[in-house]
């Protein structure tokens, strides 16, 4: 019986071992390339708009940006809507990115053919021995270019010698009196002064004599056209503070000075002086400064030094990040545009054309022109509005060609030099200490203006590597 049961435990096995056999067999290791298949996966195609949001993603994971604070922004200025955007409404660090709002606040307020006017007259006789008895004048408007030879302005030196040509061409020989070196506004073609001081003209400028805090609105009279040449009586222009139009009366007793103007050019007058006596024409006198001139003597018109054009000005400014420029525009429109050339009046001055134009700046923070202070702050998105908003001016052009272009001039020169971006990018850079800013323009291959802003404060790292940064960003954004 044993035997049986036997038999029949070893067959059933035998049949079991049988039907297992004709089972496929299931590999140990799923994964095996051996053993599997490879099943190829296809990669999926990103959008640009993916692309971008894909590189910021990895941006801030990384080293140099990973602790940084920073915005960024991409604008369509057809639609005028974001396109994408990254921390773009946080207050920063705009450095010199802040020439934006100066130089067009120039541009918009003083206009593209504005220029400083450094003007040679004198008073008294000359003798027909050639001897002026009276006085050489430079009359200086505030030229913040005059000698430094930028924007292809003039030298000191160039300037004196042109004046010196001319004075030898008026048959002076000899000078009794002073060079006397003084600061007025040339009147410019939209008849617009300084709103807080009283001016009289005289010929084609007018010289600072008091303030309108004691103007009679009785007496005030509207400005339309410039008197005529051969009228010799006084007319003393302001802006209006009750009408706030262009105004000017014929009686004016205040003469006290309340505000500050720019700085006359002496250096010019001491040059001038230094080349009369080379050139053996004798002067006893010596070189004083004046401000106010209630009562200016006759003068006769003998050479005139014209600055370069504000759109040069703000070509050499946007081009070269000249601090020195940027800080003068602003005092510049704020002493055109209050009498007072502070830096004070500059801030308000930019401000208040921002908010006439109704910008949306809210959390701006201006301290500068130049974008020096760290107490400057902006939002990417106020830029990029603001961006968009030039364009409709009529200066938009202009202003556009002072940008640096990627890969070519200024201080984008040595940036994108391999990219697609190469010559589309039209921007402002900035740079301080652990800050590195870019703002403007960017020309896609489709053919769109786009604006864009890419603030970064506190990355870790050196220039070179947050500027290989800020590209591998902006790379796809030329393809949107």
């Amino acid at each position: 019986m044993k035997r049986l049961n036997k038999f029949f435990v070893t067959s059933a096995l035998a049949f079991c071992g049988l039907v297992l056999a004709q089972v496929p067999s299931v590999p140990s290791d799923i994964n095996s390339d051996k053993n599997a298949e490879a099943v190829p996966v296809e990669k999926v195609a990103l959008s640009p708009k993916e692309q971008i949001e894909e590189n910021v993603k990895r941006m801030k994971n990384d080293p140099v940006l990973k602790t940084a604070n920073w915005g960024f922004v991409v604008y369509d200025t057809h639609k005028k809507q974001v396109i994408t955007e990254y921390n773009s409404d946080t207050p920063l660090v705009p450095a010199s990115t802040t020439k934006l709002l100066s130089t067009d606040a120039s541009m918009a307020l003083l206009g593209g053919k504005f220029r400083w006017i450094t003007q040679l007259e004198y008073s008294g006789e000359i003798t027909p021995e050639g001897t002026l008895n009276g006085d050489l004048f430079i009359i200086g408007s505030g030229d913040p270019s005059i000698g430094s030879g930028k924007a292809g302005a003039a030298s000191t030196a160039q300037i004196a010698a042109d004046y010196l040509d001319k004075i030898k061409e008026a048959g002076i020989k000899k000078i009794t009196g002073n060079i006397i070196v003084q600061t007025a506004v040339y009147q410019d073609v939209r008849l617009e002064l300084p709103e807080k001081i009283v001016w009289i003209e005289h010929n084609n400028y007018y010289l600072p004599v008091g303030n309108t805090s004691t103007v009679d609105p009785k007496a005030e009279k509207i400005a339309v056209k410039a008197k005529s040449v051969f009228d010799t009586s006084k007319r003393y222009f302001y802006q209006s503070p009750f009408t706030h139009k262009m105004a000017f009366t014929e009686k004016f007793d205040a003469n006290s000075l309340v505000t500050s103007i720019p700085a006359a050019p002496a250096l010019l007058g001491n040059t001038l002086r230094a080349k009369l006596i080379a050139s053996k024409i004798p002067i006893s006198g010596k070189v004083v400064t004046r401000v106010t001139d209630p009562n200016p003597e006759p003068r006769e018109f003998l050479a005139k030094y014209s600055s370069p054009t504000m759109v040069d000005i703000i070509y050499y400014t946007n081009q070269h990040s000249d601090n020195a420029l940027a800080e003068a525009l602003l005092k510049t429109v704020g002493f055109y545009k209050t009498g007072n050339v502070s830096l004070e009046s500059g801030r308000e001055t930019i401000v208040r054309h921002l908010e006439d134009k109704k910008y949306d700046f809210d959390g701006l923070t201006l301290i500068d022109g130049s974008g020096l202070s760290r107490g400057n702050k902006v939002k990417p998105i106020s830029q990029v509005k603001f961006l968009a908003a030039v364009m409709k001016e009529k200066y938009y052009d202009d202003f556009l060609k002072s940008l640096p272009i990627a890969g070519e001039t200024g201080t984008l020169r040595r940036m994108f030099k391999t990219s697609d971006n190469h010559g589309q990018i039209f921007a402002k850079t900035g740079t301080l200490n652990g800050v590195k800013c870019l703002a403007g323009y960017i020309k896609t291959k489709s053919g769109k203006v786009l604006t864009f802003s890419l603030l970064i404060n506190g990355y870790r790292g050196s220039v070179e590597q947050v500027k290989s940064k800020m590209e591998y960003i902006l790379e796809p954004v030329v393809n949107l």
